[in-house]
């Protein structure tokens, strides 16, 4: 038995770490295809070292491009993979240019797509990731949820009434935190090595396309953050794109950045940060399972079960709402919640119904 992950991009990474091992362990042979979609040392090879994830089968290297040309070289390259290892399942993950490329090219080639993370919605037509999600999530025969309310998305879209099985094992990330969590302890050294102190210190990402592209949204974000860190340190690992949007634009940002984390450190500044801001989907889930504060830099997100539960802020890009709602946590608690996201077993659940399909 044979699967095919094709990965690109950092998120990715982490979620493939426990899928791999689970994979391995129950004997089945996985053929890991990395687009390269993720270039920058600290943002892809870094995560393979770290997290003990084998190293990538095969590697494209195609970065660099728009949205077209990039996802139409790796469906030429992946299309290629597929036919000389004729696997019984392509795996990918989440909601980027790898995600739809690595689908499509097998659906064309009527092989079985399996989609972790299946279910999200923003329902913000204009974010790439919200229509790579979507197609990916239509020609998938196996639909992986993290949460009820991916499953519900699903349902509302009538998934079951479509040739596909759709399942609930959890978060592969939650599983993720568990499993590395104190091994970050021990290996991390972030905090010591920029001299923070514990639970006195803003972390902060930005990558998105909708705030890096939009000078007006970029502005607003930094000139928040500029205020905010007056107050208490904003410690901001710098996505290469949005370091370049900064540079192009001239716009000041008065916190410490620093270049993009390994996976331990960036486990380590979320154990000891006083809350988070961020436009990433991932970070906000992370910030969750450490029991921080988020203030989300988007007009929306997908894990609206945070914003249920009071942990998490939809604040946006303006400069007067992101500081209202960050005075507003700086000194709250953080409240009781349920388990939103499994019982940590995500990636056991998911290889059991590989197996049982596919065997």
């Amino acid at each position: 038995m044979k699967i095919v992950t094709v990965l690109g991009a950092r998120p990715q990474f982490i979620k493939a770490a426990t899928v791999s091992r689970a994979l391995k362990k129950s004997g089945i042979e996985e053929i890991i295809v990395h687009t390269g979609q993720h270039f920058d040392a600290n943002m892809s090879q870094v995560f393979f070292d770290e997290m003990e994830i084998p190293h990538p089968n095969y590697n494209l290297e195609i970065q660099g491009l728009n949205h077209g040309a990039m996802t139409g070289r790796m469906m030429e390259q992946i299309e290629h993979v597929l036919i000389q290892e004729k696997p019984v399942c392509v795996l990918v993950y989440g909601d980027t240019n790898s995600t739809l490329a690595g689908a499509l090219t097998a659906a064309k080639l009527h092989i079985p797509v399996a989609h972790v993370e299946a279910g999200l919605r923003s329902f913000e037509m204009k974010m790439p990731e919200e229509v790579n999600r979507i197609l990916t999530d239509r020609i998938s025969q196996l639909l992986f949820c993290p949460t009820e309310t991916a499953v519900a998305n699903l349902e509302r879209e009538g998934f079951r009434n479509f040739s596909c099985e759709i399942e609930q094992p959890g978060d592969v990330m939650y599983d993720a935190v568990l499993y590395y969590q104190h091994k970050a302890e021990t290996i991390a050294t972030i905090i010591k090595k920029l001299n923070l102190t514990p639970n006195n210190f803003v972390l902060c990402t930005i990558h998105r396309a909708e705030n890096t592209n939009d000078p007006e949204k970029l502005r607003g974000i930094c000139d928040a953050l500029n205020e905010i860190n007056k107050e208490m340190p904003v410690v901001l690992p710098l996505h290469p794109r949005t370091k370049a949007y900064l540079n192009s634009l001239a716009i000041s940002l008065d916190v410490t950045t620093i270049e993009p984390q390994g996976y331990f450190d960036m486990l380590s500044l979320l154990k000891n940060c006083k809350l988070v801001m961020t436009d990433s989907g991932g970070l906000q889930k992370e910030a969750f399972f450490f029991q921080k504060f988020c203030l989300t830099l988007r007009d929306q997100t997908e894990w609206v079960e945070l914003i249920d539960a009071k942990v998490n802020y939809i604040v946006g890009s303006e400069k007067a709402a992101i500081l209202s709602m960050f005075n507003r946590l700086e000194n709250e608690l953080f409240p009781t919640t349920g388990a939103l996201y499994g019982e940590g077993n995500a990636a056991e659940l998911i290889v059991k119904k590989l197996k049982t399909k596919f065997n």
